[in-house]
């Protein structure tokens, strides 16, 4: 790969202002200056490399058709990697509606509330290394990327300590948040079986992110479909051959998750990714404060998206424009993010309209699937229409979230994500569904409106967007992240030489 070094006046050696380091933690004040269209930097000198601004419809398509190989080789990987993922718990699911009708309820239930809840911490949370690593990598330094993975480790991991309270006590935050007794039972068993889960998600998340800012998804995808042939062998066996059930069921799951992750680690250790992992240092340790806040924003962010986890063709678009706009905005390449960003939104949409339209033809076919219950299967070809129009609402958004996290704008989203779920989606979705006594239909009516308004607002933040100034705000990020670095390994000289005399 070019050394981008030697391209990138915004990142040499020079004295800077303190007051021009982009402010990474403060939400309030990256929002004002996110919104506003007068950038805080004096100049910016695009990379040589950047795209050339199209000026005609045939310039369009041969621009569309180069950065849309781009996006899908990255792409195509992440979504079946996601598909493979998702599919681990999605097949448990499915056979625990063969074990009985309980054993589904309370298994949709537990995966849904509580190990979804703690998904979405993980990933979101996780989504720290996606920006730092991303842009970081644009940029060439490619050495900070081992760095920001063990923090994020460290982090993630005191994470899984705090979320574990979750799924000890699940039995009674599920008949505080009104479940049923029996369901919240089996539920509450199931969720202390998980807990094994929970740590692998603490190790996976990152060093997802860390192999995608690299594009090196292909490993991944390799490992993921390895674990879910496995998965589905062994989940038939133990939970219906053998009579297991959901205790068979929550063996193989954690053990699925845990495979996952020792083959990503062996990879990452086996000296694939050069100078991106350059072993164990104390460097991980420094400044764990402010990567805890970028992280928190992170998780807020995906967590009150979590609805789009069930897209995981979106998911996959998610990743590779991450990937994209932050390898670009490190790289000085402004235009060529932007461009990334347009051609992201017409296929995703293109994508998710094709799903829908195939999930309408098959309404009749794929509910038995998930249950031998004639009511499941009623109630799932009744909302078939309603899911339809949901993935294609839902095929933009987390791609813009995407946009998003290469960028570095978790708090800013965050907030749109809180207003638009919680304060407009949520109370809607209530009163359609119990004032107005439009049962499930109603509450997903409500939930349906909030993810398009918060889709019309993203769009809009991004035709917004100065893209010159996002790749200046890179550039800050990338040397702001590194000197706190060396200045944590000069204090560690220091303290060494201290001791020794």
């Amino acid at each position: 790969m070019d050394d981008h070094n030697s391209k990138q006046p915004l990142l040499e050696e020079e004295e800077e202002e303190e007051d021009q380091v982009p402010d990474l933690i403060s939400t309030a004040r990256y929002s004002f200056q996110k919104l506003s269209n007068l950038s805080f930097f004096s100049s910016f000198v695009a990379d040589d490399e950047d795209i050339a601004p199209i000026d005609s419809f045939s310039g369009f398509l041969s621009a569309f058709k180069d950065e849309s190989s781009k996006l899908w080789y990255l792409a195509g990987p992440a979504i079946f990697t996601s598909l493979c993922q998702y599919s681990l718990g999605a097949f448990t699911q499915t056979f625990a509606g063969h074990v009985g009708t309980l054993e589904l309820a309370a298994f949709s239930i537990e995966n849904s509330v509580i190990a979804g809840l703690s998904l979405g911490v993980m990933l979101g949370m996780g989504s720290a290394v996606e920006t730092l690593c991303g842009q970081a990598f644009g940029a060439g330094q490619h050495d900070m990327l081992g760095v920001y993975l063990q923090r994020s480790w460290i982090i993630l991991l005191v994470t899984g300590v705090l979320l574990m309270f979750l799924y000890i006590f699940s039995l009674p935050f599920l008949l505080l948040i009104g479940q049923t007794e029996s369901i919240s039972r089996v539920a509450g068993k199931l969720a202390l079986w998980m807990i094994p889960q929970l740590f692998a998600y603490a190790l996976n998340f990152p060093t997802a992110k860390f192999l995608q800012a690299q594009s090196k998804i292909m490993a991944m995808a390799w490992i993921s479909a390895a674990a879910l042939a496995l998965h589905v062998v062994f989940s038939w066996l133990l939970m219906l051959k053998l009579g297991w059930g959901m205790a068979g069921g929550a063996a193989v799951l954690d053990v699925s998750w845990w495979f996952i992750v020792i083959l990503q680690l062996m990879y990452v250790f086996s000296g694939t990714c050069g100078k991106a992992w350059p072993g164990f240092t104390l460097k991980a340790c420094s400044n764990l404060w402010g990567f805890v806040k970028l992280s928190l924003a992170s998780a807020v962010m995906m967590c009150t998206n979590i609805l789009g986890w069930t897209n995981t063709i979106s998911f996959g678009f998610n990743a590779a424009i991450s990937v994209r706009v932050s390898n670009e905005l490190g790289a000085s390449r402004p235009r060529t993010a932007k461009f990334s960003v347009v051609v992201m939104v017409i296929s995703s949409f293109l994508v998710g309209l094709l799903v829908s339209i195939l999930l309408l033809v098959f309404q009749n076919q794929y509910p038995s699937l998930f249950s031998d219950s004639d009511v499941v299967k009623e109630v799932v070809y009744d909302l078939t229409p309603l899911l339809a129009f949901c993935i294609v609402v839902n095929s933009i958004q987390p791609g813009l979230s995407g946009v998003a996290i290469g960028a570095g704008w978790q708090g800013l989203i965050a907030y749109v994500n809180i207003v638009c779920y919680y304060v407009f989606g949520v109370p809607l979705g209530l009163i359609l569904g119990y004032q107005l006594n439009m049962g499930v239909k109603g509450i997903w009516y409500g939930m349906v409106a909030g993810t398009v308004v918060q889709t019309l607002i993203l769009l809009w933040i991004v035709y917004k967007t100065d893209w010159n100034k996002e790749a200046s705000i890179a550039a800050k990020r990338i040397k702001y992240w590194r000197r706190e670095s060396h200045a944590a390994k000069a204090k560690d000289v220091e303290k060494v030489i201290n001791q020794a005399e």
